[in-house]
């Protein structure tokens, strides 16, 4: 009894003991388990077979539902209305996207083991400074976290100083994207321009191709999924959770309290532009493309509009 009571007190394993979390994760696994038994155990041309596109398909949906889950925390819980998280998406990506365009070697077009297909087509004769390590892992999936993380710091420390706040911050996270589209678009910025990176092969020594790694990338998704939901919960049912809504509803009485509101508000929006970055690197490999539309504004008031359409305002579903 005691046991249960101390990890009830401890914040990251508090979410597993409240109704609606356990509610979520039971549903959730229970449609990962369906749909693995379906795939695999059910005779193609059976009306309950899943088809490995069918599987493709609900692991990009994972993955869309991960990135409404970071909104969801900046908005539900500190007042964010960020336009701008299709930029941490795109770039956890462009991560995972650089790490998949490095494992082609020279089986590209062009039998190039260093550049890629593009970039030999460009006529560039070396591989770009920022290139370097993403043909290693654990280094690319570093990135995945930390390259939207450290771009949301930068971002947010800026913002949040300055205490930009209400339709001018969202404002500002919009031209953010917007600006990060443009640049993508460009050759010389050496991320394939118009097209993107694709052609895609294999992750981890996979076949990308392969039925029984779009199941594994389906699974993963919603395992991320998962861990990404009960993160955002236990943050928001800690003591950095309350004083967020607190700042969401008076941000000035609370700063009055004494109360560093700017560090509450950049810790959450740093952990949300990772999860995002999380969500776009699970999303490439199954869509087998990125390319800077991702960027696009539309799509960031999109994702505004799944949060708010699925869970209700003031987006209170974590």
């Amino acid at each position: 009894m005691q046991a249960m009571d101390s990890a009830q007190r401890f914040w990251l394993t508090r979410p597993f003991f409240e109704r609606a979390t356990q509610l979520f994760l039971g549903v959730l696994l229970a449609a990962l388990v369906l749909v693995t038994v379906l795939h695999v155990m059910v005779p193609e041309g059976h009306p309950l077979y899943v088809s490995a596109f069918t599987v493709n398909l609900l692991g990009k949906y994972l993955s869309y539902a991960l990135l409404a889950v970071s909104v969801d925390l900046v908005w539900g819980y500190l007042g964010i209305l960020s336009l701008g998280h299709g930029a941490f998406f795109a770039i956890g990506g462009y991560a995972m996207g650089m790490y998949l365009m490095r494992q082609i070697g020279d089986r590209g077009t062009y039998g190039d083991p260093i550049l890629p297909d593009f970039m030999v087509f460009l006529s560039w004769d070396s591989l770009p400074w920022y290139w370097l390590g993403f043909d290693m892992a654990w280094f690319a999936f570093l990135m995945v976290l930390l390259a939207p993380g450290l771009l949301a710091l930068v971002f947010g420390f800026l913002a949040f100083r300055s205490r930009v706040t209400g339709v001018y911050l969202s404002i500002i996270t919009q031209a953010l994207t917007f600006a990060l589209m443009l640049a993508f678009f460009r050759n010389e910025m050496g991320f394939g321009g118009n097209n993107g990176l694709t052609d895609f092969r294999e992750l981890l020594g996979f076949d990308l191709r392969s039925d029984a790694t779009r199941l594994g990338l389906f699974i993963a998704t919603g395992v991320a999924l998962a861990l990404g939901y009960i993160l955002c919960r236990a943050i928001v049912t800690s003591k950095l959770g309350r004083v967020s809504v607190a700042t969401r509803d008076a941000e000035a009485r609370t700063r009055f309290l004494g109360y560093r509101v700017e560090r509450f508000k950049l810790f959450v929006f740093v952990v949300s532009a990772m999860l995002a970055g999380l969500a776009g690197a699970l999303y490439v490999p199954q869509v087998g493309i990125i390319n800077p539309s991702e960027f696009s504004p539309i799509f960031s008031i999109e994702i505004v509009l799944w949060v708010a359409l699925g869970v209700g305002p003031p987006c209170m579903a974590l």
